[in-house]
């Protein structure tokens, strides 16, 4: 697993060069250690590296990961926190609660409601499907303000905008449009950029990134580099 902790701290160069290209100190952006179909050596390896915020898509593998390393004397969870960046089903929020601190991807009324239900004061962050395509989560750009206002209705502190690029052709309007959204809401967090892309989206002003590929290699079967 050696090769993880230099990925990591190669990313963490990056990111800080990017930050410090846009006049921001390098603890401006938050690094998510995405760490989807990563096994739990993978996992431990990033955690030993100095990982603190790590990310999942799905829930049952993010209950899974959380509950095994949380009775891992060995892993140092200490300061893990735990983002749920995927497509979020309302069946799943209940598992799911006890490990999360960040939740990404809410993108709809039904799950501002389940999530103040189950989860006092949760801290979310609104998916904005800002490219408009079909087979994305998150919620129109039109619709963002008023999601916004429905999660906190319901209990939930809202600290920003998160959004998915295309994966083809130039992400940097996608991400200049969030960060608009983001200041015009007068949130803090703007969530934006993978691995493909993370560096484009800081000098975009992201304040957050989500990185994956370039920390672990390629997905089983996925050839898009940016997630």
């Amino acid at each position: 697993m050696v090769a993880v902790a230099e990925h990591l701290t190669e990313v963490r160069e990056r990111v800080a060069a990017a930050a410090r290209s846009t006049d921001r100190e390098p603890h401006a952006v938050t690094l998510v250690v995405v760490t989807k179909e990563v096994g739990l050596d993978g996992v431990r390896a990033a955690l030993a590296a100095g990982a603190v915020d790590l990310g999942e898509n799905r829930a049952q593998e993010l209950v899974t990961k959380a509950g095994t390393l949380a009775r891992d004397e060995d892993a140092p969870t200490r300061a893990l926190r735990w983002h749920f960046i995927g497509r979020l089903q309302r069946n799943k929020v209940r598992a799911a609660a006890p490990y999360v601190a960040l939740w990404q991807s809410i993108d709809r009324a039904e799950l501002a409601v389940e999530l103040g239900h189950r989860v006092s004061g949760a801290a979310v962050l609104v998916q904005v499907n800002v490219s408009g395509e079909a087979q994305k989560g998150g919620c129109s750009p039109d619709e963002a303000e008023a999601l916004v206002d429905m999660c906190r209705a319901h209990g939930c502190h809202v600290e920003g905008l998160m959004t998915v690029p295309p994966a083809m052709g130039d992400p940097r309007p996608v991400f200049a449009r969030l960060r608009r959204m983001t200041d015009d809401l007068r949130l803090r967090v703007c969530s934006m950029g993978m691995s493909g892309d993370f560096e484009l989206a800081i000098a975009e002003g992201a304040t957050m990134v989500r990185v994956g590929a370039a920390i672990f290699g390629p997905r089983p079967g996925r050839a898009d580099a940016r997630r």
